[in-house]
């Protein structure tokens, strides 16, 4: 599945490479770090795509020297116009590297990867802390959806899917201490698709039952903060 993201089939599907999205998932990061008093010196962000997350968060710890890394030749050729004196970008691989940082963002990451389990036990030695943002795309609405999930598979690259517990069981086998987690709404992200009248149902829903929302109706993603 690597090869999508190398030979440009993963541009073409995705030509702006969720780009649009970047500010808000940065927004929810700097609220996550801010709430447990995290102001790291160094941020790495790991499969940075086309680089507007760290970008953003670069911004919001202006003191911080950011890093981001990515195995597409295509996304780092993008993210490179946005580098500057305190925002460094690389098309390699982070764990093929000897350097470490206080914080790594993995976000919308490890379900694409074939050996999740080995490349978080081997990031796990990068960092102090870590913030993962995970689809959570094990829910009720994609299972009885015919093809949905495999049309995720063709469209974003999802190759493992995940509930809450799942993913925050796998994050604990690869060693890591989950210190705050929360759920975040897809409806807030530029681009998401879902029809407004479901996304206005989902959200009323979720004030008063946010798990049975999450597992039944979708539309949710968890947002980790580990060490």
């Amino acid at each position: 599945m690597s090869n999508i993201y190398e030979n440009g089939s993963y541009l073409k599907s995705n030509p702006t490479w969720h780009e649009e999205n970047s500010s808000f998932k940065a927004i929810w990061i700097s609220a996550m770090l801010k709430k447990h008093n995290i102001v790291p010196e160094k941020i790495c962000e790991v499969g940075c795509g086309a680089g507007g997350i760290i970008e953003c968060i670069s911004k919001e710890f202006i003191y911080a020297e950011c890093f981001g890394y990515d195995i597409s030749p295509q996304a780092i050729e993008i993210a490179q116009k946005k580098q500057n004196d305190n925002l460094h970008f690389s098309n390699s691989d982070l764990l093929q590297e000897t350097k470490s940082f206080n914080c790594i963002l993995c976000m919308d990451v490890f379900e694409h990867i074939e050996d999740y389990f080995n490349f978080l036990r081997n990031l796990k030695t990068k960092a102090k802390h870590f913030i993962f943002h995970i689809p959570l795309d094990m829910n009720v609405q994609k299972i009885i959806r015919s093809g949905r999930l495999l049309k995720d598979r063709i469209d974003v690259g999802h190759i493992h899917y995940f509930n809450k517990e799942t993913a925050l069981a796998t994050l604990k086998d690869c060693g890591y201490s989950v210190i705050d987690f929360c759920y975040t709404d897809n409806a807030d992200l530029p681009n998401n698709k879902a029809p407004k009248i479901i996304n206005s149902i989902r959200k009323f829903l979720f004030r008063f039952w946010k798990d049975k929302v999450v597992v039944v109706g979708g539309g949710y993603s968890l947002l980790v903060l580990a060490e």
